[in-house]
């Protein structure tokens, strides 16, 4: 974790709680499945807006729904890797 913190991606998450598969995901998304993978594991160095707003379409739900901001002091344990 770097001493800013680091954003975490709960894409797993929802795509769980939306009840598609991954490949009917990506297929509606728009998305590779590597691309897909990438962001399920939290792999992701650079987001791209485009494919966090089909993202966001796809699943109906919010930004803040898929990223979270977690402070290098923050004890959530959502936050821990």
């Amino acid at each position: 974790m770097g001493s800013k913190g680091y954003i975490q991606i709960h894409l797993a998450e929802q795509l769980s709680k939306s009840g598609l598969s991954k490949n009917k995901f990506c297929q509606r998304a728009e998305l590779q499945r590597g691309q897909l993978n990438s962001y399920m594991r939290n792999k992701i160095t650079r987001l791209d807006t485009d494919v966090l707003a089909r993202m966001c379409c796809t699943l109906d739900c919010t930004i803040s729904d898929l990223l979270e901001y977690c402070h290098p002091n923050n004890k959530n344990e959502e936050c821990k890797k």
